[in-house]
């Protein structure tokens, strides 16, 4: 018996980096997972990959920044999986979208196209609304539930050269604050989770690691802090901000019942 039998969870950006490191995590401890991905090949391959391993899993085709692909993957994955206990926000892009070269040679804000500005902010941030929107009345109809929204360190959301990366990722943290207290009373949690350094997840160019101040981290490090908010441990917590390289001793705090 794994320690999220029977938890049926929902990842987006699933197929990759960190979203694909916290899907393994969630189906190795025996949750029912969704993987919430655009369609095509990298969906199917991480299906029969999971499959092949014995994972239960379900596809959910969708694109974070459009309401009417979210709200139809939203209606599949609760049709698929019979219901829903938690939703993992995490699709992303980064900066090598307006700036490959962003670490090596930053550009300010003004150089930045308003396409380029809009694509991020439509993943980063209105995509997280979107998926948030389209289940929360599902868990607030039912009276339990929760959301994790995946977000970066705060020097990244005001670091010189990263717009429009920050301000998407600085706006998610707000409205995860504000997701957390419209839903408090209907007993839906929502926490945020961040890796706590540059991971190797193919938003740092390669090359230019060895410039890094911190070496890569690995993506799994994600593992052990969403396995324990899918749990009947995180029962009760809400409007916190985990940091996984930081969680075992976090958790040893939270469990000692010496934290807020």
């Amino acid at each position: 018996m794994g320690e999220l039998d029977q938890r049926r969870v929902l990842v987006t950006g699933a197929t990759s980096g960190l979203g694909a490191a916290m899907a393994q995590a969630l189906a190795d401890a025996g949750a029912r997972v969704a993987l919430a991905a655009r369609p095509g090949a990298r969906l199917d391959e991480a299906l029969a990959r999971h499959r092949l391993a014995g994972h239960t899993v379900v596809g959910a085709p969708m694109d974070v920044r459009d309401a009417t692909s979210v709200d139809r993957a939203a209606r599949r994955a609760l049709e698929d999986l019979g219901g829903l206990d938690m939703v993992v926000n995490n699709a992303g892009i980064g900066m090598r979208t307006v700036n490959p070269r962003f670490l090596t040679s930053p550009t300010p804000f003004y150089h930045v196209s308003p396409e380029g500005f809009a694509d991020v902010v439509a993943t980063n941030l209105t995509g997280y609304f979107l998926v948030a929107r389209a289940f929360a009345p599902y868990f607030v109809a039912q009276r339990r539930g929760s959301f994790v929204n995946v977000t970066m360190n705060h020097e990244t959301m005001r670091r010189r050269g990263f717009v429009p990366y920050g301000p998407s990722r600085a706006g998610a943290e707000s409205l995860s604050a504000i997701m957390a207290e419209d839903l408090r009373e209907d007993n839906v949690s929502v926490n945020m989770l961040l890796p706590g350094g540059a991971s190797a997840t193919g938003m740092i160019p390669a090359g230019v690691e060895a410039t890094l101040a911190r070496p890569l981290l690995d993506p799994t490090i994600m593992g052990p802090p969403i396995v324990f908010l899918a749990s009947n441990r995180a029962t009760g917590l809400s409007g916190a901000r985990l940091i996984a390289t930081e969680f075992d001793q976090w958790l040893a705090t939270y469990e000692g019942g010496s934290t807020s």
